[in-house]
């Protein structure tokens, strides 16, 4: 174990030496991303070391997720050295966005068109990253923050539900009944993101009516769980089983810490109008961390069934959202528990998740505590990390991309 985030006095989100290692991680991580761009267009998947994976398709969240946290860093004070945003930004413009139906490609092989759905999941990433580069800056921004809301608008929205539906064929065929939670969550994520980057009352609208839906609605009648999938009347359906990484059977508790921090976020955005809010962010992060917390091993369980662990598997990303969502609490109004929990997931991050060798976080561990493979290839992803390092450095609860660029704690590595 290095020399990590570990202070004794105070509450380690105002301590300068915890602020120092988030911003330390924050590098580390960037630096290690840096190598994900394909010469003549698209982007990589790293190895552990960081090196490019062999072939590999390219999809659209990875290209989403990196334009979203880049950008989301040069506000924060670090100069995008790889030129992520720009190639991005060209990705989603001309190689996934579809001209011949509209709409943007799920996942790319040699720059041809991926056999799949058009997912919601993946068109709300889109939102996001449109909304952080706006917010960035980037000229292209407007553009393509035009395209897909009116692609959302006249696909995905449901206006009579408040929700957004999930999957097309690519000529926008309806084909399945499936509704979830995971597309709507990241949903929620866009939105907000797109009305900090116009001041847009749908965008808050419309989130709050998602939240209204799955916390007041769903989690505070399944025990402060939230069921994540659905049918085509936005009945849960607890037997449903789809895609391991991104529809699993049963409850996703790394969700439920999700879900807390943008309700947070909207909350506070639209005023603070209901004092109970706080109260059901805190059952939700409560309720996930006594489910799935590995009290022998440390970590955090993917899913559950009811109360009880279904899958055991510790990823890193539970991790980063459990530290996302304690952050939020303590900025909040801390309570008796809160500044250990937070502590406890950092001091197990560094122990075991987050790579000191060469930047970045394990996506996954072993029985043994050792990186392990068996769901994911190399390090897919910088977008969770990197916000447990920055959302804990920005101040209050929302526009945390206005607040990141006031304080712009990566200026100097």
């Amino acid at each position: 174990m290095t020399a990590g985030p570990f202070y004794h006095n105070g509450p380690w989100l105002d301590h300068p030496d915890h602020r120092a290692f988030l911003a330390t991680d924050a590098h580390r991580a960037l630096d290690l991303f840096d190598a994900s761009p394909r010469a003549g267009g698209g982007f990589h998947v790293l190895d552990l070391s960081g090196h490019p994976l062999p072939g590999g398709v390219e999809e659209l969240h990875t290209t989403t997720r990196l334009v979203h946290s880049h950008a989301l860093a040069q506000m924060a004070g670090r100069r995008d050295r790889a030129g992520i945003v720009d190639q991005g930004m060209d990705a989603l413009w001309t190689r996934h966005r579809d001209r011949q139906h509209g709409g943007y490609l799920w996942a790319l092989d040699a720059g041809q068109p991926v056999q799949s759905p058009k997912l919601a999941y993946g068109h709300v990433f889109v939102l996001l990253a449109a909304s952080s580069a706006k917010m960035a800056g980037h000229p292209d921004a407007d553009r393509l923050l035009a395209d897909i809301c009116e692609v959302l608008d006249r696909h995905y929205w449901d206006e009579a539900a408040g929700l957004f539906r999930d999957e097309f064929t690519r000529d926008w065929q309806a084909f399945s009944t499936y509704r979830g939670m995971n597309a709507n969550m990241h949903g929620v994520e866009a939105l907000l993101a797109a009305y900090e980057a116009t001041g847009e009352a749908v965008f808050l609208t419309r989130a709050g009516r998602i939240l209204q839906f799955f916390i007041a609605g769903q989690a505070s009648a399944h025990g402060w769980r939230i069921p994540e999938h659905y049918d085509d009347q936005w009945r849960p359906d607890s037997d449903y089983a789809g895609n391991p990484m991104f529809r699993p059977r049963g409850t996703t508790p790394g969700h439920s810490f999700e879900m807390a921090r943008l309700l947070l976020q909207w909350w506070d955005l639209a005023g603070r109008p209901d004092d109970q809010v706080p109260l059901q962010a805190r059952a939700l992060v409560y309720t996930a961390l006594d489910d799935a917390w590995d009290a022998t091993r440390g970590g955090l369980a993917y899913t559950l069934r009811g109360a009880s662990v279904d899958n055991p598997a510790r990823y890193w990303w539970p991790v980063t959202e459990a530290i996302g969502s304690l952050a939020a609490l303590i900025k909040l109004d801390p309570q008796p528990g809160d500044e250990g929990w937070y502590r406890r997931l950092w001091t197990f991050a560094d122990a075991h998740l987050i790579d000191h060798a060469h930047g970045g976080w394990f996506p996954e561990l072993g029985p043994d505590d050792r990186p392990a493979m068996t769901q994911f290839a190399g390090k897919p992803d910088l977008y969770h990390a990197l916000q447990a390092d920055l959302l804990p450095l920005a101040a209050g609860l929302s526009r945390p991309a206005q607040a990141l660029a006031g304080l712009r704690p990566l200026q100097n590595p």
